[in-house]
């Protein structure tokens, strides 16, 4: 988690996303690339230092002003994240292009391994996570994304929720779930099952224990809570453990577990309150 993208429109759920950024970037030694993406048709496309690629014409004398005020405001939140982080680098990237398709691109350009997004219904994002740009960020970036809807500006992450249904195919998830604990190695991680009928709680606790065994999982708990599914289940845990971070694995293909598929991490991502961190399995 050392080279960072984060996707900004200048609302606040983006930048608490930023400033979250910054506090991995600095605990990792990494920095941090703000990406602002103008979504338009039939548009020439601009340099990051707001030039114009090919040609010129007077339709155009709009956008390189708007674009001058994109960049008045990318250079305040670097000075904010200098404040905030003296040590980490921060770079301005500007984009006219689809949302899905500009990170995709400086993912692949800049070596991006995780992407963290502002995530708030009432902001301007809120088509993140009314149409289909959430699930095609996680089905197609090659690497996490973590959405932020609160204020985290210390970003101390003491409890991780790991909600998973613990069989064989949730090993496959335990390499980024222990890098995680690496970036975070005080924080407690509480593995979670949901379950829809209280009488399946022994069976889970023990399913979950012998997990945690098989992997040697340190500063972990075994947690079962009752709920009609894993959408409703794991953000009321999450509340009740007081957590910091939420760490669901998905998995486009329907075929499997219902817990790993992308449907659900989205459901999470929009109703739990600590952030939380996607990655594809």
């Amino acid at each position: 988690m050392k080279n960072i993208l984060v996707p900004t429109d200048f609302s606040p759920a983006a930048h608490h996303a930023f400033e979250v950024a910054m506090r991995l970037a600095q605990r990792t030694s990494g920095g941090v690339t703000l990406l602002h993406v103008e979504e338009h048709n039939d548009t020439p496309r601009f340099s990051s230092s707001g030039g114009r690629i090919g040609g010129s014409s007077l339709g155009d004398v709009f956008m390189l002003k708007y674009l001058q005020k994109i960049k008045h405001q990318m250079h305040e939140l670097m000075a904010e994240g200098q404040q905030l982080a003296p040590d980490v680098p921060v770079t301005e990237l500007l984009r006219t292009s689809s949302l899905v398709d500009s990170v995709l691109e400086v993912v692949a350009e800049r070596g991006i391994d995780l992407v963290v997004m502002g995530a708030q219904e009432q902001s301007s994002w809120q088509h993140f996570f009314a149409g289909s740009n959430t699930e095609q960020l996680v089905r197609r970036v090659p690497c996490p994304v973590l959405t932020v809807k609160h204020p985290e500006m210390q970003f101390n992450v003491q409890h991780i929720v790991f909600p998973s249904d613990f069989s064989a195919e949730a090993d496959r998830a335990v390499p980024d779930l222990q890098r995680i604990q690496a970036v975070f190695p005080d924080a407690t991680l509480h593995l979670l099952k949901v379950v829809p009928d209280i009488d399946q709680y022994s069976e889970a606790l023990d399913r979950i224990q012998a997990f945690a065994e098989r992997h040697h999982l340190a500063h972990c708990e075994a947690e079962v809570i009752d709920a009609a599914n894993a959408g409703v289940g794991i953000p009321l845990f999450a509340q009740q453990a007081h957590a910091d971070l939420v760490v669901m694995p998905t998995h486009a293909h329907t075929g499997l577990s219902h817990l790993w598929h992308h449907n659900v991490a989205e459901n999470v991502a929009r109703h739990a309150a600590p952030p939380v961190l996607m990655f594809r399995l």
